[in-house]
């Protein structure tokens, strides 16, 4: 398998499954701007929406959507528990919040990178996550990860999406549960190892 990546986007979060995994990947690095990888091919003939993640089964089919990419991931190594068995309500549970992060958390973020955004915009922006956070912070409450005590493939995005607060100096001061979460799941080998391979620093 091979995912395609740019340093500081949600590919992370498929990097890290994979990782935690087992499974053997290969990687490269898009430039999002040029849309050329870093072998110098054009990314759209591998992913026609220009975008991160894509992972290339070694059957030559390709992925395309982060969520879709974790749980087929998690899939392929029901050992690792990293999603619930398909057809059991948790698996649902665990779709719910990939669901949420996708759609209320991730995309919540987008206008808080573009310089062009006006600041009123932005705000509202902030608004909407914060009380997306407060969500978080409540299912938080008494357990390690996001659905309990083991982690899954919804603790790998959650802590990748997470992650943009830092530079773009958003404190989650307000929310000590998604803090001690953030810290608890930074520390874990897999997530290390995904943030160094990316060239990523952030705790």
């Amino acid at each position: 398998m091979k995912l395609y990546y740019a340093t500081g986007a949600c590919s992370l979060s498929p990097h890290i499954v994979l990782l935690e995994s087992g499974l053997p990947f290969e990687f490269e690095r898009v430039n999002l701007a040029s849309k050329k990888t870093s072998s110098g091919a054009d990314y759209f003939a591998v992913n026609p929406k220009g975008y991160v993640p894509a992972l290339v089964l070694d059957n030559g089919d390709t992925l395309t959507e982060g969520p879709a990419i974790v749980q087929y991931l998690a899939d392929q190594v029901p050992e690792k528990q990293l999603a619930p068995a398909a057809g059991t309500m948790e698996r649902y549970h665990l779709i719910e919040w990939l669901n949420f992060i996708s759609t209320e958390v991730h995309k919540t973020f987008s206008p808080l990178f573009k310089p062009q955004v006006p600041e009123e915009t932005k705000q509202a922006a902030r608004d909407t996550l914060a009380a997306r956070l407060d969500i978080v912070e409540k299912q938080l409450q008494g357990k390690t990860y996001l659905t309990g005590n083991q982690f899954s493939v919804a603790d790998a995005y959650l802590f990748t999406v997470l992650g943009w607060t830092q530079p773009l100096k958003f404190d989650l001061g307000r929310w000590p549960a998604v803090q001690a979460y953030m810290q608890r799941v930074g520390e874990r080998p897999a997530v290390q190892a995904a943030m160094a391979a990316e060239g990523l620093n952030r705790k």
